[in-house]
């Protein structure tokens, strides 16, 4: 087969997969999306609970991404704050690496049994009653006929050699990394980065190193779909889209200098666990995932304060300018009111009645004072006048 034979059928499977992933994501959330939404609005300010039941939300909806927006959607709504949404991404992430511990199985050559779903999916797509079921045993059965496409292109020579010339050149790990962050941007599922890291890894097209940095970077490329998905959302949705970049980052950085120090020790110890490969790069994206939940979810608070700190309130000299502008209606300087201002300020409309009055009064006041004045002034002629008539 040509080199460009080779790479659209490796196209036309990536497609075949991404689509099979879509089906299958909409085919569980319309048959248990409701109730998840619930629990998710339940959820109590436990992180433990929080972490537990993004990730059971996102192993049933097959979609991180999903998750995250959905969050994003709630704190929009004021029905979670930040400490909450933040522990559920954090389980979001642990929950996606269903996809890729599934996308493994296919090493075990029995994805042709599973492509068999597609066909029972279909014909029980003729019975209304139960098309949600079909769909969603279409869509599982389509993610294997997608590993499958992309498997047999890429057992061909011409694309093993070309590739290994490419990764020649780009072997240096923050460009794996870089290459895996604009892949997912691009295709938008980490999930769906990480099959085709499987299968190319077990087709020799990679090695295993290159394939370990890949899936680095993905987990960082995933965060796209959540950043999109807080455009024109309040500020603490967005924040929660920073909680998620932020999560992934931080994994990057912990595992990066990990992996690259003591790289011959970890592909060692993940040939010991499992010898298949397609199961290693499962396994390293459930153990990065799970190892980094455990160790920011004590940080949540830090996670938190970091998101505020990159997307702030508005400013509060903005504020005062804007809603005082007339400093000399106002009894107390705008820098006293800066300084207890925690909420946007909402000046009194009669303001300027109000002040109106009181002029009125204190100058009725000051009048009142000066016929006072007067009419004592001329009790103390009357008196001196009556004296002197008197004498």
């Amino acid at each position: 087969m040509e080199i460009y034979e080779c790479i659209l059928a490796l196209i036309s499977g990536v497609g075949v997969f991404i689509l099979a992933m879509k089906l299958l994501s909409d085919s569980l959330n319309e048959i248990a999306g409701e109730r998840m939404k619930i629990l998710l609005e339940k959820i109590a300010g436990n992180r433990i609970k929080g972490v537990l039941v993004g990730a059971l939300v996102t192993g049933i909806i097959q979609s991180s991404s999903a998750t995250t927006v959905m969050v994003i959607g709630f704190v929009n709504a004021n029905v979670m704050d930040l400490n909450q949404a933040a522990s559920i991404i954090i389980g979001a992430n642990i929950g996606t690496t269903v996809t890729g511990l599934l996308a493994s199985l296919e090493s075990l050559n029995i994805s042709l049994y599973l492509s068999l779903l597609v066909f029972i999916g279909v014909m029980m797509s003729f019975a209304k009653k139960v098309i949600k079921i079909a769909n969603l045993l279409s869509g599982l059965g389509m993610i294997f006929v997608g590993l499958k496409l992309m498997s047999d292109a890429c057992n061909d020579d011409s694309i093993k050699s070309s590739f290994e010339e490419t990764f020649k050149k780009i072997n240096f790990p923050l460009l794996l990394e870089l290459l895996g962050i604009v892949f997912t941007a691009i295709i938008q599922s980490s999930s769906a980065m990480t099959g085709i890291v499987i299968v190319m890894v077990s087709n020799k097209v990679m090695n295993m190193n290159n394939g370990l940095y890949i899936t680095l970077g993905a987990n960082i490329g995933t965060c796209v779909t959540a950043l999109i998905g807080s455009i024109g959302a309040n500020l603490n949705s967005k924040r929660t889209a920073v909680i998620h970049l932020t999560f992934n980052i931080s994994g990057c950085l912990i595992f990066t200098p990990i992996l690259w120090i003591f790289n011959g020790p970890i592909l060692n110890l993940l040939n010991a666990i499992v010898s298949k490969e397609a199961m290693q790069i499962a396994y390293f994206h459930l153990f990065f995932n799970c190892t980094t939940a455990l160790i920011t979810t004590p940080l949540i608070n830090y996670l938190v304060k970091i998101a505020c700190f990159i997307i702030k309130d508005k400013n509060q000299d903005d504020l005062v300018e804007n809603f005082m502008k007339d400093k000399e209606k106002l009894e107390i300087s705008p820098e006293d009111i800066k300084e207890d201002l925690n909420v946007e300020y909402d000046p009194p409309k009669n303001i300027s009645r109000d002040k109106e009055e009181k002029v009125n009064k204190n100058e009725i006041k000051d009048e009142e004072n000066k016929e006072k004045e007067i009419n004592d002034e001329e009790k103390v002629n009357g008196k001196e006048y009556s004296n002197n008539e008197e004498n």
